[in-house]
């Protein structure tokens, strides 16, 4: 496998600065390296240009910074795209997750047939009309499936980028009113927090995948850091408690890769002022090698 890092230092999508230094929180934390010692072929793409909040115009007050987030978006489509027609594996490092928007955008230029896993506290299922923020980055998947904002959900002149059926949200303990309302009507699959407490993290990963990959030739796995309990991943901007584990994130990423079903991925909201020494950065890392090929051992478990 070759592997195409790209960084989406984006920060417009939400109100808490430091988020744009993810991508060189989760270099510094050895990516490249780590994927090397795989046996990977990698090439870094480095940082597409974002404009700067402190200069930024806000804009309306239901969608953010909506004008550079496009902006920063398109541009993340482009590398994108470029990526996955040279046959590189695309890992976008955000940055927050209005950044979403635009590596679907990129995906979807060679086509739409894919599912989506998203592993998330939040919905990010929220529009103009439902927001109580006005944040993009609680937006990004509605507009990744056509909903929403016309210059979110159309960019790239692609709507819907990914197949709503398809589409797989897991970790949710955190939905707005509103939000709530229109997940509950759509056709995502959901398994927030309460269903990985009964059925196990296992029989999760084992329906999103069916779900996900379900007559559709490729899957995108969206990772924001926010799914993971704070304790385990302190450096986040939106943190949530009662999330994912260290374990049951990383048998997530090791059923994923055991799969062969993900054709490219992202880990997003990694905001290194909140975090300590690094940490969150370092488990994107080390989930990033699970999800692509590290193993405990090469021998899988056999029941006699």
């Amino acid at each position: 496998m070759k592997v195409g890092i790209l960084g989406a230092p984006a920060d417009m999508g939400q109100e808490r600065r430091g988020v744009d230094m993810g991508p060189s929180a989760i270099r510094i934390a050895r990516l490249q390296e780590g994927l090397e010692v795989l046996g990977l072929e990698v090439e870094d793409y480095g940082n597409i240009p974002v404009a700067d909040m402190s200069t930024a115009p806000v804009g309306d007050a239901k969608v953010r910074y909506l004008t550079d987030v496009v902006k920063q978006c398109e541009l993340i489509a482009a590398k994108v795209s470029s990526c996955t027609r040279r046959g590189f594996f695309p890992l976008v490092l955000g940055g927050d997750q209005s950044a979403s928007i635009g590596t679907l955008a990129g995906l979807a230029k060679s086509g739409t047939d894919r599912g989506v896993i998203w592993l998330d506290a939040h919905g990010d299922f929220n529009t103009p009309r439902t927001t109580p923020s006005g944040n993009i980055h609680g937006m990004a998947l509605a507009a990744i499936l056509g909903y929403g904002h016309p210059k979110l959900a159309k960019l790239g002149g692609v709507a819907p980028k990914a197949v709503e059926k398809n589409t797989v949200l897991i970790g949710g303990r955190s939905f707005d009113p509103l939000e709530a309302k229109a997940i509950s009507r759509s056709k995502m699959t959901v398994f927030t927090m309460r269903e990985i407490d009964e059925l196990g993290m296992k029989k999760v990963m084992q329906e999103a995948v069916k779900v996900a990959g379900a007559g559709v030739s490729q899957v995108h796995l969206s990772f924001d850091v926010d799914a993971m309990d704070p304790r385990e991943a302190p450096g986040t901007g939106t943190p949530v408690k009662g999330g994912l584990t260290y374990r049951e994130a990383h048998l997530a990423m090791e059923m994923l890769y055991d799969s062969k079903r993900i054709s490219s991925a992202e880990f997003v909201e990694v905001n290194p002022i909140l975090d300590i020494s690094n940490h969150t950065a370092e488990l994107v890392v080390e989930l990033a090698l699970s999800l692509l090929g590290k193993k405990i051992i090469s021998q899988p478990y056999r029941q006699d």
